[in-house]
């Protein structure tokens, strides 16, 4: 196989059981997130083991990976979207029992007429803005009373509200205080007007980790349970999560230039020394970023090797001269033990979920316990 990115079923149970354990207010339920085809996993592969876990409800990103989670053997398991989902996309949501995220009064009663003429209920959640200034209807009035209108509606019923914070990484975060106080007194105005809403929540992974009063009915982990890190590094270090996907590939070609020798695209970097040159099958094609031309790393049969030249669409160069007895086929790490997804996100100044995400689809995800 050219390259595959290593999924570590391992690794994820360790992680749903640290969150569930230690990090998890009692009384509070786990939706896991799996957006982002569940943060690059890939979600087929990683579904048994939420299920086996015992985990009931799961937040998706786009209606087609709620419709993926379904064919992945997820029957009566909730799933949450949510982002927006297009009128014309509507009638998926009632084929595969997926609750979708209201935000607007015109979005509901669409929901309700379709709800009518397929004789039918369907779920939704209410999102509200209280302070990302993304989707979600205002905090206050415009939430209560839009809420109120949604619950009168035939054929809708409320399955939870929700929102989202801005600096949950920050201990304190008075940013995210406001949030939640806005966000349980539109609650509270809710209930008063005799509107149920079963499940409120508000904790996605850094709020999970470092303020349980965010808790509520339930929290949204998503970085956490995958090990990438939402928090400060240092103290991400001692909380003890480990990073599910690692990447590797193959020594495609060696070669022995002399000093001078220009290499790759650009001539951007010139021998100075006698060097072992390395060409690894992989490009920005595989996700693998361009922007790690003369400054990543590689490690070859567990001995650094620095990236010379520019990363291309379908391999890259490495000065393999301290690694002993190099040759074709021999095994290289791009992201695991010892160049990890927050390694490379902190050297180009990415986010952690960008890294995995971005490993392209022409990548083969592999299993393994």
């Amino acid at each position: 196989m050219r390259t595959a990115a290593i999924v570590h079923l391992d690794r994820l149970r360790h992680n749903l059981k640290l969150t569930k354990d230690k990090y998890v207010a009692e009384g509070s339920e786990i939706i896991a997130v799996l957006k982002g085809d569940a943060y690059g996993c890939g979600i087929a592969g990683v579904y048994p083991v939420f299920r086996d876990f015992g985990i009931k409800k799961y937040a998706v990103a786009i209606w087609e990976e709620g419709r993926d989670l379904r064919a992945a053997g997820a029957k009566d398991e909730d799933i949450i979207i949510l982002g927006d989902t297009c009128p014309w996309q509507y009638a998926e949501l009632f084929e595969y029992r997926l609750i979708p995220t209201v935000f607007s009064q015109d979005a509901a009663k669409a929901l309700s007429r379709m709800a009518a003429e397929r004789g039918e209920t369907l779920w939704i959640s209410i999102k509200v803005d209280t302070g990302m200034s993304r989707i979600g209807f205002a905090t206050g009035k415009e939430a209560v009373e839009a809420a109120c209108a949604i619950a009168a509606l035939p054929g809708l019923k409320i399955h939870g509200m929700f929102t989202h914070f801005a600096c949950a990484d920050e201990d304190p975060s008075p940013s995210m205080d406001r949030q939640l106080d806005l966000f349980l007194d539109t609650a509270r105005q809710i209930r008063q007007r005799g509107v149920e809403i079963p499940l409120l929540h508000a904790a996605n992974s850094p709020a999970t980790l470092l303020h349980k009063k965010t808790h509520l009915d339930a929290v949204r982990p998503g970085d956490i349970l995958y090990g990438l890190n939402p928090v400060d590094d240092d103290l991400w270090h001692s909380m003890g999560f480990k990073e599910v996907v690692t990447w590797e590939t193959y020594v495609a070609h060696v070669k022995n230039v002399p000093a001078g020798t220009s290499v790759g695209y650009g001539a951007t970097y010139t021998t100075d020394k006698d060097t072992v040159i390395a060409t690894i099958p992989v490009g920005f094609a595989d996700g693998y970023r361009r922007h790690l031309s003369n400054k990543g790393c590689v490690y070859i049969n567990g001995c650094k090797a620095p990236i010379i030249g520019r990363v291309c669409m379908d391999q890259f160069m490495a000065d393999a001269s301290d690694v002993p007895g190099i040759k074709p086929g021999d095994r290289v790490e791009l992201l695991g033990d010892h160049f990890g997804i927050l390694d490379m996100a902190n050297m180009l100044d990415l986010n952690v979920d960008e890294v995995v995400t971005g490993i392209s689809k022409r990548v083969p995800r592999i299993y393994t316990e």
